[in-house]
């Protein structure tokens, strides 16, 4: 498989399960907890400071928070420019870039994506056991079964 076509499927894929957890938050948003719309706008701003790195551009706060309804229609600006990224740029191709702190580095366009999909997951799992606290049973957002789903 092609790198292309993996992150294409594993972008699909995060966006496809961001906007739906996103609708059960919004839906239960008179239970959840203060925590849980921070982590979900750290997730956001964490996509889009990564994408600003390799597109240019300004970057949001690393923990600026938003509505939920925000949340919706920045992670569907974060994978359109995902896509792009994935459509135009060489997945190989090394880029320099800031932290937060200022400290330089250099990655490859697709190590930076994974940081994204890998950084994505952890926090959706730290968000679906806020869920469950909250007294609700989250939806299921493992990859086999958007898979299977996809694949039927």
């Amino acid at each position: 498989m092609q790198l292309t076509t993996f992150f294409q499927d594993l972008f699909e894929y995060h966006h496809h399960f961001n906007q739906l957890l996103l609708d059960e938050l919004v839906k239960h948003q008179d239970i959840i907890s203060e925590r849980t719309v921070l982590l979900y706008s750290h997730v956001i701003n964490a996509h889009q400071i990564w994408n600003t790195r390799i597109l240019g551009g300004v970057s949001l706060g690393v923990n600026d928070v938003h509505t939920l309804q925000k949340c919706k229609k920045l992670d569907d600006e974060n994978s359109k420019n995902s896509f792009r990224i994935i459509k135009e740029f060489d997945l190989n191709q090394r880029i320099s870039y800031q932290n937060s702190r200022g400290d330089q580095f250099e990655n490859t366009t697709h190590e930076m994506l994974f940081q994204v999909v890998n950084h994505t997951t952890h926090h959706r799992g730290q968000i679906i056991s806020d869920l469950r606290k909250s007294g609700v049973a989250p939806i299921v957002t493992d990859y086999i079964f958007y898979k299977r789903k996809r694949d039927v």
